[in-house]
């Protein structure tokens, strides 16, 4: 199962078109490379079940939500993939994102709220050395690179702007990353690929699960 360049052409092609009447013209175009991208998500899905635990998997709709935005092009030139992990045990979640010179897989924390993010506040404020580990272990740090999300300007409500770990502490998402071109995306092996990102991912996804399954003084929830 692969995912062919026809994808990136009929992109390509949309974003020079973003009109409906173009769109409707090529249906029969989208359907077949949205179908493509589909059957691709629920691969990677059963691949997925067999080592984490998924909720489910979701291709987002191509058509844009323009009633509060200055864009009015009605679709999205990319197609973005998701799979979320079964709650409560298991949190976080695994993104893809399709784009002629933007492909990339992220993983993690995008937008926690204020409970979940205040828990692992206390966390690492508590001890940070096991998430440190986690993150820059190999083959973990090789493959995913750097912790990247938004953060705070300053120490949040509570923390000593002076902690070793401020920069960890401060930040808003925990979100890991990786780019593709748009021929690695279409190689007859990414799909191995993706399996294993995710299976070196695990150890960080699962701690972070742990974190948010107990409170400060480590007692499950549930």
């Amino acid at each position: 199962m692969s995912l062919s360049n026809e994808i990136f052409i009929f992109l390509k092609n949309l974003n020079q078109n973003n009109n409906r009447d173009w769109f409707t013209e090529n249906k029969n175009l989208f359907k077949t490379n949205e179908s493509n991208v589909k059957k691709f998500g629920e691969e990677v899905k059963s691949r997925l079940d067999i080592f984490d635990s998924i909720e489910h998997f979701k291709l987002f709709r191509i058509y844009r939500d323009v009633r509060f935005s200055k864009d009015k092009t009605p679709y999205k030139t990319y197609f973005g993939l998701t799979w979320k992990r079964s709650k409560p045990q298991h949190r976080g979640g695994y993104y893809m994102h399709i784009s002629p010179g933007n492909n990339f897989l992220s993983c993690g924390f995008w937008d926690p709220n204020s409970e979940d993010l205040k828990r692992i506040r206390q966390e690492l404020i508590q001890d940070s050395n096991e998430f440190k580990n986690i993150i820059t272990a190999d083959p973990f740090h090789s493959i995913w690179g750097d912790l990247q999300g938004n953060e705070l300007k300053t120490a949040p409500q509570g923390a000593d702007k002076m902690h070793p770990d401020i920069n960890l502490i401060r930040k808003k998402q925990y979100i890991f990353s990786i780019k593709y071109s748009d021929l690695e995306v279409c190689d007859p092996d990414f799909l191995n690929i993706i399996e294993s990102a995710f299976k070196n991912i695990r150890p960080f996804v699962d701690y972070m699960s742990e974190i948010l399954s107990t409170d400060k003084n480590g007692e499950y929830l549930f």
